[in-house]
């Protein structure tokens, strides 16, 4: 098969679509031939050989894909899957890649009303937005979510999410164009943090119960301003560093809690666990068309190297797809 190589760390060009061997599954796996995957910015930290993948995994980028069964794997004998099904999956990477091997735990079946190449907008932001919001987060109806990057492939399905859980939602974003789109979408407090200052905008509107925090480090004090009395903090990302100074005192006054958590590297039965209850909870409100995926562009496998490109430049609002 083909795939595409992470040739040295560096920028976009150390991507190259090259000749590989074919994945097998192993027990508990079943063998995808991919339709699409998506780019997430850990594509981009593995590619800059900041975040190598988990033990085990497949050297290849792509945490998400869409595609067909072609071979199920030993130990899947009863699993409810069947060799033609189609699907769309939670990877712990290989998904720029015209096969990969997924543990049956982590497909999904294809949401009714959404095509097979969009379908692998999916599985990684249902996955991260479910876990964190409602796992981590607890968020419940009449509470306000503030989420950084609101014009992300996370930060468009999280609004739609949030608002079906009856939650008030603000977002930050870089352009008028993305907060416009996230207004589209739900969001009622839209922040450009190029301009404004979002702590004290969320203060003014009441602060935030609830935060899904993207940035890490450079917005852990301003995070905390943002919060009302028991509010919570969630960290999945570290785009603006690993550290940042945090006020205990306002801590315990205001009775706050930072959680910090990743996807990528839980054990399968974590993450099938995620998977079940995105396919109880969330796949409903896909198909009932209250969630759906916002797809920037799409582009061809061969091309990872652009969509890279795309990505880095924060050029793009949602999802951007490769296909085969």
């Amino acid at each position: 098969m083909h795939a595409i190589l992470i040739t040295e760390p560096g920028g976009p060009e150390v991507l190259a679509w090259s000749q590989v061997p074919d994945p097998v599954p192993g027990d508990g796996e079943v063998l995808v031939d991919v339709a699409a995957t998506a780019v997430n910015r850990a594509d981009v930290a593995q590619r800059q050989g900041t975040y190598p993948p988990p033990p085990g995994a497949s050297e290849y980028p792509g945490l998400e894909c869409s595609g067909t069964i072609l071979e199920l794997g030993p130990g899947t004998e009863g699993s409810g899957w069947a060799v033609g099904d189609r699907v769309c999956a939670l990877l712990s990477g290989g998904g720029y890649a015209e096969k990969v091997a997924v543990p049956v735990g982590q497909l999904l079946p294809i949401p009714a009303g959404v095509d097979l190449v969009e379908a692998a907008a999916l599985p990684e932001v249902a996955c991260t937005v479910w876990s964190n919001l409602v796992m981590v987060g607890g968020l419940r109806s009449g509470e306000t979510v503030l989420l950084h990057g609101g014009g992300s492939g996370i930060g468009t399905f999280a609004i739609q999410f949030a608002r079906t859980l009856g939650a008030r939602v603000a977002v930050t974003a870089g352009s008028p164009e993305k907060l416009a789109a996230c207004r589209e979408l739900g969001a009622e407090i839209t922040i450009d943090h190029r301009t404004e200052d979002f702590a004290a905008r969320m203060r003014e509107a009441g602060g935030a119960d609830l935060i899904l925090d993207i940035i890490g480090g450079s917005y852990l004090d301003a995070n905390l301003r943002s919060l009302t009395t028991g509010g919570r903090l969630v960290i999945i990302g570290l785009m603006g560093g690993r550290s940042g100074e945090a006020d205990l005192g306002r801590m315990l006054a205001k009775r706050l809690s930072v959680h910090a958590t990743t996807l990528r590297s839980r054990p399968r039965d974590e993450k099938s666990a995620i998977v079940a209850g995105v396919l109880e909870q969330v796949w409903p409100l896909v198909e009932q068309g209250a969630i759906r995926p916002v797809v920037d562009r799409v582009l061809p496998m061969r091309n990872a190297a652009e969509a890279h490109d795309v990505m880095e430049s924060s050029a793009h609002t949602g999802k951007i797809l490769l296909t085969r």
